[in-house]
């Protein structure tokens, strides 16, 4: 079993500490909304929410299944279903691929974020076969640090092609070679 990180790692920052930037990007992220909406969002999924560093709030416990992932960061609350000190003490990096996260959602200027990042996840599943290695965001806020490995691109064309069979398939209603079921039936086989 790996130990819990130290507790001063999930400890909020002394006040004569904080960067001013990390200050701003709070401040902006409250405006924005974003922070609201991950407060919210915390709440209703029945996290405990706390104070952390660099102006976080660690929201931990999350009772719902989705987003998927070990953590999630909304504006300046990052979100987790596992205990958040042990989570860090697995992997001690998270938080600060949690926080570029929020500067993300600060640039973006709060909710324009959400429908960006699918986008961003999109373009790296149909490059990579993976959501996140050629995602804008994730690679922004460093794979690594975020548990997330590196994955090659693939080569586009195959990826198309077989895509358009399938849309194909779907508009003809003829059986696709994956299921051997027809496309647009109930039927099993």
């Amino acid at each position: 079993m790996t130990p819990p990180a130290p507790t001063d790692a999930l400890s909020p920052t002394a006040a004569d500490l904080v960067p001013k930037r990390v200050r701003v990007r709070h401040l902006l992220n409250w405006v924005n909304l974003s922070t609201p909406l991950g407060m919210a969002l915390a709440k209703a999924g029945g996290a405990q929410v706390r104070r952390g560093p660099m102006k976080l709030y660690l929201a931990d416990r999350y009772r719902w299944r989705f987003p998927t992932g070990s953590a999630f960061t909304v504006g300046d609350v990052v979100i987790t279903r596992h205990d958040i000190a042990a989570l860090v003490g697995r992997r001690p990096h998270l938080l600060e691929h949690e926080e570029a996260h929020s500067r993300q959602w600060m640039a973006c200027l709060g909710l324009p974020f959400l429908p960006l990042y699918v986008a961003s996840m999109g373009w790296s599943w149909l490059r990579t076969g993976d959501r996140a290695a050629r995602s804008f965001f994730e690679r922004g806020a460093d794979l690594a640090k975020g548990g997330y490995e590196d994955v090659p691109p693939r080569p586009l064309a195959p990826v198309i092609a077989a895509g358009a069979r399938k849309a194909v398939a779907v508009m003809l209603g003829r059986r696709t070679a994956d299921t051997g079921v027809e496309v647009g039936s109930d039927k099993s086989g």
